[in-house]
C-alpha cells in the first residue's frame, strides 16, 4: 500500500454492506471502509476500542443498556473495548480503525448472523 487511496473511488469498487475493505494498514492496525444499510448484530470487543467515522449517510450504534449513539457525515465516536453494541443505518459509508484481524462481529455475538452481514476480518480492495 505505497500509493494514496481515494476513499470515494474505493467505496464506488464495491457495493456490499456491511463487508469492509482495507484499504491501509498503520502499525498492527487496519483502515477499513465499508456501506451499511440495515442493522448489523449486537456483538463485543473484549479487548479492543472500535472507531467509526461516518462519511456519508447516518450510522446508529446502540450501546447495550445505554441510549443510541446517531452519527451524520464528519461525525466520530469511539466504542469502548467490553461494550456490547449493534450498529445499524439507513445508508450511508463509514471508516473504521480496528486492530489487524478484529472480526466485524466481534468475539462473540448475539443470535443468528443476518445474510447480508460479513463476519470477515476486512477483506482487500
Amino acid at each position: 500500500m505505497d500509493k494514496p487511496v481515494n476513499l470515494q473511488a474505493a467505496l464506488a469498487s464495491f457495493a456490499e454492506v456491511y463487508s469492509p475493505r482495507i484499504v491501509t494498514r498503520m502499525n498492527d492496525y487496519d483502515v477499513r471502509i465499508a456501506h451499511v444499510k440495515g442493522e448489523h448484530v449486537w456483538h463485543v470487543h473484549e479487548h479492543t476500542d472500535e472507531f467509526f467515522l461516518v462519511l456519508d449517510g447516518r450510522f446508529d450504534i446502540e450501546l447495550r443498556d445505554r441510549e443510541t449513539v446517531t452519527l451524520g457525515p464528519g461525525d466520530v465516536f469511539v466504542v469502548p473495548a467490553g461494550v456490547e453494541h449493534k450498529p445499524s443505518s439507513p445508508g450511508g459509508s463509514i471508516l473504521m480503525f480496528e486492530p489487524s484481524g478484529t472480526a466485524t462481529t466481534g468475539d462473540r455475538h448475539e443470535g443468528e448472523i443476518p445474510a447480508h452481514v460479513h463476519s470477515t476480518t476486512g477483506q482487500e480492495l
